[in-house]
């Protein structure tokens, strides 16, 4: 299928949308679909789960930032959010360099973030880079004279 949404927006990803839904229709009540964590598991046990039954991690190893993150958002009433890895594209691992679908190593967890507006728990894997976010005055008008009223 076709979907040029890149070019027409919205109207190039409506048959792709379409098809989508008509696949979770023809398929909605699939006696071998289930979630891979329950939602009242508790972040480490969301986290855990993904790093073993996806990214066939052995392990999961957290900073001490991360573990102080989950104890705060778990105690904020955010524990049951679900878990959106952040991670490098190229390897189920956290490492870059080893390509493929690795397994046997250790996931480790740097720091975790809690997106509460989009919904999600964002554990952060390895020292996994983010873009930093803007000044409340971008630099480019920041310079220019303005008035205090």
């Amino acid at each position: 299928m076709l979907c040029t949404h890149h070019a027409e927006g919205g109207l190039g990803a409506a048959a792709l949308g379409e098809a989508v839904s008509a696949a979770c229709e023809r398929n909605a009540n699939a006696e071998n679909f289930k979630l891979l964590y329950p939602d009242d598991s508790s972040i480490k046990e969301k986290i855990e789960t993904i790093a073993k039954e996806l990214y066939h991690a052995e392990a999961v190893s957290y900073s001490d930032e991360a573990e102080a993150k989950i104890a705060m958002f778990t105690e904020q009433g955010f524990g049951q959010l679900p878990i959106c890895m952040a991670k490098t594209q190229y390897s189920f691992s956290h490492d870059p360099d080893l390509k493929g679908a690795p397994s046997g190593f250790t996931l480790p967890i740097g720091d975790v973030r809690c997106a509460a507006g989009a919904g999600f728990i964002v554990p952060l894997v390895g020292a996994f880079p983010t873009i930093p976010g803007l000044p409340t005055r971008p630099v480019s008008i920041s310079h220019l004279p303005h008035s205090e009223d």
